[in-house]
């Protein structure tokens, strides 16, 4: 608790008087977007973030809890691939006055749903392209495209986005992975912020380990 306040998780703006930053689950509106409590984004409209995001092709944007998502990111859904397994991409369908029918599901490359895990950091105009999973804890780059799979608790940036390190070493992911200090109470985390801000991993570990 802090000036008498506990951490909720239902309210939009979570900074008093700062209209840019907001917890992104209580504004959701599109069935389609799944959000863990107190993810934030440094803007004041989520939903404007995930583009090419069609009813019709079912896909699901599912973001973890704690996740940091700054300025200008986008999340790129399949809405906007385009048909790539003959002579021309040009979506005719879409267009009116056009004669062609909506190509088969198995003739688009359709990459299902993009997954972002808990505490993830992603910097300021990454984008995130279709069906990319990121794991628990990692930190994607400023200005990064992300079109492959990214591990629990690794660093990446570029375009296309590359591995520069994991954070930690293997024994400490597994002790977090295990954890999951997001999935525990408010209270608990409160308790725990001494430990999850630690620059003293050894402590960290032994920290972590006498909990598990």
């Amino acid at each position: 608790m802090k000036n008498g306040k506990q951490p909720n998780p239902n309210v939009i703006h979570p900074i008093k008087g700062y209209d840019k930053e907001i917890y992104i689950k209580p504004t959701i509106t599109n069935p389609n977007i799944i959000v863990g409590e107190f993810s934030y984004i440094a803007d004041s409209d989520f939903e404007s973030h995930v583009t090419h995001h069609y009813a019709w092709n079912g896909d699901k944007l599912i973001i973890g809890r704690f996740c940091q998502i700054a300025a200008g990111v986008e999340f790129v859904m399949n809405g906007a691939n385009h048909q790539m397994n003959a002579v021309t991409t040009f979506p005719f369908y879409t267009l009116e006055g056009w004669a062609m029918e909506p190509p088969a599901a198995t003739d688009m490359p359709l990459k299902g749903d993009t997954v972002i895990g808990n505490d993830v950091w992603i910097g300021q105009n990454a984008v995130i392209l279709p069906g990319v999973h990121i794991g628990d804890g990692a930190i994607i780059g400023a200005n990064s495209v992300v079109g492959s799979d990214v591990e629990p608790y690794t660093i990446v940036a570029g375009n296309p986005a590359k591995v520069v390190r994991k954070r930690f070493d293997d024994e400490l992911i597994d002790l977090l992975l295990s954890f999951r200090w997001w999935d525990k109470s408010i209270d608990e985390i409160n308790d725990l912020i001494p430990i999850l801000t630690c620059s003293d991993l050894t402590k960290v570990k032994e920290e972590i380990e006498a909990r598990l």
